[in-house]
């Protein structure tokens, strides 16, 4: 076990932890946020993010403390609207300025998202250590931004002295879900649970909540070509879209081979179950793939700012850790790869071989060091 060294003068462990809006950013900040419990078990931390934003539940689900800022993107669509933006920003960076005050934290962190805008510039003005931590492999705009101010930046994609400065950039990959790595069912008994054949090649289908739709269509208009493909699917419509495809289903004859649900609670068994995974392209995904070593096929999502999605499948496939299908081809031709690749043992082996070699393990771990250093660092 490593030995902390105790912060300085044994003042305690003061952390601010912001952004969010999304999962993709919220599930890594509440795994750093664990690490340094897990280093540091009286440790103070806050979080700050964006009100009306799903972090504002997830995090008090998670145990930790929110601050919310008003704060939202800009319009493109009606700039008129954004003199309203102007103001919220202006408002949040004085919110984050009275939450600092009071919190005194030694150090803050950012995970990309609305909200750490203002918290970590408040912060670096005010002379606080600042971490980030960027996901994808193309920097976003807030991330940035931030990148001049912050001591530290961490990053899971190589090349990323594009955005930051080299010097600061250190490589330790996404903080991924704990129960996908450690299920402990054999894929037999993992495909059993979902009330599938134990012997059978599966192909798992998982589209994210709203993202779902194209990769929705890719199965609904082959349904001849599930039913005789002599695989099984394991299908994760979304809560939107599962009435209307029950709805449709009703229509054809009763398909065993295909598992049709909204929402897949234990996702370390479905992985386990598969063979072959079709998946949106979100950097946290990724990471989990990589760590598993799931042979996987990416239909990045084209509604994502600055279309990040292809920017992290590419960086995949570029090293033949992973295939890829455009969007908008999905419909067409996604079923059909899925079941050529999905029978080929040796393309299977090739594409876990490779995508394994890209995982980083314990990230939480080494962001929650890197945290503390700064923390002794601080002079605060």
């Amino acid at each position: 076990m490593h030995i902390h060294k105790s912060l300085n003068m044994g003042k305690e462990l003061r952390v601010i932890i912001s952004g969010g809006g999304t999962g993709g950013h919220i599930f890594p900040a509440v795994s750093i946020a664990n690490a340094i419990k897990g280093k540091h078990p009286d440790a103070k931390i806050l979080f700050v993010g964006a009100l009306g934003r799903m972090e504002m539940q997830r995090v008090p689900a998670a145990g930790y403390e929110i601050k919310g800022l008003p704060i939202c993107g800009f319009d493109r669509k009606n700039p008129l609207k954004n003199f309203k933006v102007l103001f919220k920003i202006w408002q949040s960076q004085r919110m984050a300025k009275q939450i600092l005050k009071e919190f005194k934290p030694m150090v803050a962190v950012g995970v990309g998202g609305y909200a750490s805008g203002p918290t970590l510039n408040k912060a670096a003005a005010m002379g606080i250590p600042c971490l980030i931590q960027e996901q994808n492999s193309y920097a976003g705009v807030t991330n940035k931004l931030l990148a001049k101010k912050a001591a530290k930046i961490c990053v899971a994609y190589e090349g990323m002295e594009r955005f930051f400065p080299a010097e600061k950039i250190i490589m330790t990959g996404n903080p991924v879900r704990q129960n996908v790595l450690e299920t402990p069912l054999s894929q037999e008994a993992a495909r059993e649970s979902f009330g599938l054949d134990p012997q059978k090649k599966t192909i798992l289908l998982v589209g994210g909540s709203l993202g779902a739709r194209t990769i929705n269509e890719s199965v609904l208009q082959h349904l001849d070509m599930v039913e005789g493909a002599g695989v099984q699917f394991i299908w994760q419509t979304g809560k939107y879209y599962h009435a209307a495809i029950l709805e449709q289903l009703k229509a054809h004859a009763p398909m065993p081979m295909l598992k049709v649900t909204d929402f897949i609670s234990d996702m370390g068994a479905a992985y386990r179950a598969a063979d072959l995974v079709i998946s949106r392209a979100g950097a946290s995904s990724i990471s989990e793939f990589c760590l598993i070593g799931k042979p996987v096929i990416l239909v990045p999502s084209p509604n994502v700012a600055e279309d990040h999605q292809t920017k992290n499948a590419m960086a995949l496939v570029n090293k033949e850790a992973a295939l890829y299908v455009k969007d908008s081809e999905a419909p067409a031709t996604l079923l059909k790869l899925a079941v050529e690749t999905v029978k080929d043992s040796a393309k299977l082996a090739s594409l876990s071989a490779h995508i394994l070699k890209l995982g980083l393990k314990n990230s939480a771990d080494v962001i929650a060091e890197e945290v503390i250093k700064l923390a002794n660092q601080s002079s605060l």
